[in-house]
Formats: structure tokens, C-alpha cells, sequence
């Protein structure tokens, strides 16, 4: 299947409905996305819900697409520097902030959680990698790791291949982090993602030296245990605008 988007024109009556949806998420969860209450949301009438989206799962697709327009902004904003590691680590941090910001919306995104009223779209709604939003953003991240590769401090590894591990052991520590499941850890930044990030590296070829220097560069500028919505980026997700 080809890549599509459903990212709504900004000002128009489909965004307001996304932008409404977006922020129920944040207030209540994925069971207020109901046609009746996202209209409400969005001062407009529930017939308008089917006439731009057709139903529930068209509006929840565009929804996530809004939520990966989102992502590749915040990565857009993360300057690069003379070091491929800091700035890897700099967008892995990025996503964890805005994951933070809106779980729900985060959860939402990469097919984690849906309302048990409704059907999602099964080709595209689920499956993240068939939206072009959520392409855009990974694009970036595939930069950075070709980045990496051509810097020297890796042995040779196709970008895809970097970028596919990075993004599954960066999604699995978000994921399991917005499950609470660290809360034995006073900065589970520090004590578990960015010694994961370290060994990550240095199993691609890096010295563990240089990559511990590089990953704490990257929390430093960056920030390790912040609030959910201390960004504007983040407040932006969290709200819907």
C-alpha cells in the first residue's frame, strides 16, 4: 500500500475536530472519543464528525497523523551538531517528551490502545509505517543515523537497519516508562535509558567512552527527568495547539 496522510488543512473544520480529539485524549483518554463529545469538543454538531471523516476510525487516523506531523516538528527543531551521538540520543530524548506530554496520544499513534466501540481502519490506522507524517518524521531519524555511519565512530551499517534498532529500543523504554514501570528509579533517564543508549552505540562500533561522553552531553543540553508539557512543543501535543 502507498503512503497516505490525513492531515487536515490548518483553520479548517477537520482540524478543529482533530485538535478537540487531541486534547480529550489528554483530558480523559481514548474512551471520550465519541462522535457526540468530539463535536461538543469543538462547538460544532455531531453530523459534521461523519461528513468530513466519514466515522470514528477515520478521525482516530487523522488524529495519529497529527500526532506524527507533531514528532517530526519537534525533531525538525533539534539542531545538529558536530556530534551524531549527542544528536541522536538528543531526538530519542524529544520523543520521550512528547510521549510524555500525551500519552494517550502517544499510545494512540503506534496502535497501542483503541476504544473497544469501534473498529480501526486494519490497513492503516494500526500500522504507522503506511502514513506519510509518520514517514516524514522518521526520515529524520534515519539522517541522523546516516549521520552516524558516515562520521566513523561505527562500523559500516546501512542507516535503515541503525534507525530501525534505535527507534525499537527507544519506543520500548517509552512505552514501558508511560507503564509505570520504572518507578522504582529516581531518574530512569539516567539509569536506564541512557546506559541502553550507550550500549546501543557501542554495539555499532563506538568506543564506550566516547558514547558515554556523547549521551551525557545529550542530557545535559537536553534534560533528563522533565515534566510533561515544560516545552512548548510538548504543551502543543498535550492540548491539541
Amino acid at each position: 500500500m502507498g503512503e497516505t496522510s490525513s492531515v487536515p488543512v490548518p483553520g479548517s473544520v477537520p482540524e478543529r475536530l482533530v485538535l478537540a480529539t487531541v486534547g480529550l485524549l489528554a483530558e480523559q483518554g481514548p474512551s471520550a472519543i465519541k462522535a457526540r463529545t468530539v463535536a461538543s469538543s469543538a462547538g460544532l454538531s455531531t453530523m459534521v464528525v461523519y461528513h468530513h471523516f466519514g466515522g470514528i476510525p477515520e478521525l482516530v487516523r487523522a488524529v495519529a497523523d497529527h500526532g506524527f506531523t507533531e514528532l517530526g516538528t519537534a525533531f525538525s527543531r533539534v539542531p545538529e551538531t558536530e556530534d551524531p551521538v549527542v544528536d541522536l540520543f538528543a531526538l530519542a530524548l524529544t520523543c520521550r517528551r512528547l510521549a510524555r506530554a500525551n500519552p494517550h496520544l502517544y499510545d494512540l499513534m503506534f496502535g497501542l490502545s483503541t476504544r473497544s466501540t469501534y473498529r480501526p481502519l486494519e490497513s492503516d490506522v494500526r500500522l504507522s509505517g503506511h502514513s506519510l507524517a509518520f514517514r516524514e518524521a522518521y526520515a529524520r531519524v534515519i539522517h541522523a543515523c546516516a549521520r552516524l555511519e558516515s562520521s566513523g565512530r561505527i562500523e559500516p551499517h546501512a542507516p535503515e537497519v541503525v534507525a530501525a534498532q534505535l527507534w525499537s529500543y527507544v519506543h520500548g523504554y517509552i512505552t514501558l516508562e508511560l507503564g509505570e514501570h520504572f518507578a522504582e528509579f529516581d531518574d530512569a533517564v539516567l539509569q536506564v535509558m541512557l546506559p541502553m543508549g550507550v550500549n546501543f552505540a557501542v554495539g555499532l562500533g563506538d568506543t564506550r567512552e566516547l558514547a558515554q561522553a556523547s549521551h551525557e552531553r545529550a542530557v545535559r543540553l537536553y534534560g533528563s527527568d522533565q515534566s510533561a508539557g515544560s516545552s512548548a512543543g510538548e504543551s502543543a501535543v498535550a492540548s491539541g495547539a
